[in-house]
């Protein structure tokens, strides 16, 4: 059996202690860094938590191999369930593969027809200040659903149901409901409400302006400058998550 080891240079430390753990166990691993290729390895697992996960599907790796997530000195999340402490007690599970793995849906993003990384949990879009509207027009497979004026819009899976679009009003979604949820975040509309579609829909989100430039923020994490589209379909393959 082969595992490798993903993490970033603020877990070092971690990735040491779990290829020592792992040694013992007599398994074979090796590390993987944001430039290394991804050698055929039965599973990878990912420090750093949910962020660290999200890094790691964000990034060109083969998506095919299923990853576990873990924690270290956090609460465990939907994406990274381990803690870094109770590791060791997980190593024989996963020597004897007895998991079952999860695919999770992802989004496949284009801003202004230049495709960016796929993301796990959301897309959304915002005024780069905060406190602006924003207005915008929303089609789903090239169908007008509305022409808003609100703070923002949320594209949002299933995983991604549970963070960002439910704090704006959104549903909890079960994750094997093969659906994306659509959020326009404090519209001026007070009929506004969230929407559920296929995940097969062609969403583009047309017509973004503001008094300053507008954003796409991408899972939280990154940010692109927005100058008048936002695409949004389902990206393939899935991303492999391993539950125990």
């Amino acid at each position: 059996m082969q595992i490798g080891i993903y993490g970033s240079d603020t877990t070092d430390s971690a990735a040491k202690i779990i290829k020592k753990i792992l040694d013992d166990a007599e398994i074979e691993s090796f590390t993987i860094t944001a430039k290394s290729k991804v050698k055929q390895a039965d599973c990878i697992l990912v420090l750093g938590g949910d962020k660290g996960v999200r890094n790691y599907f964000h990034r060109s790796f083969d998506s095919t191999t299923p990853v576990l997530g873990i924690s270290e000195g956090e609460s465990s999340g939907f994406l990274a369930q381990v803690d870094l402490r109770e590791f060791p007690s997980y190593v024989r599970i996963l020597k004897k593969q007895n998991y079952t793995v999860e695919e999770v849906p992802r989004l496949g993003v284009k801003i202004d027809g230049k495709n960016v990384y796929p993301v796990l949990n959301d897309v959304a879009v915002f005024s780069s200040k905060s406190a602006m509207l924003m207005e915008h027009t929303l089609r789903v497979n090239d169908e007008e659903v509305w022409h808003d004026n609100s703070d923002g819009i949320i594209v949002s899976t299933p995983i991604g149901s549970s963070a960002y679009s439910m704090s704006a009003g959104g549903p909890m979604l079960f994750q094997d409901s093969g659906v994306f949820e659509i959020i326009s975040v404090n519209s001026l509309d007070i009929t506004r409400r969230p929407i559920i579609v296929s995940n097969k829909s062609s969403i583009q989100i047309s017509d973004i302006s503001a008094r300053l430039h507008c954003e796409v923020v991408l899972d939280g994490l990154d940010r692109y400058k927005v100058n008048n589209i936002v695409e949004c379909t389902q990206f393939l393959p899935p991303a492999k998550i391993i539950r125990l």
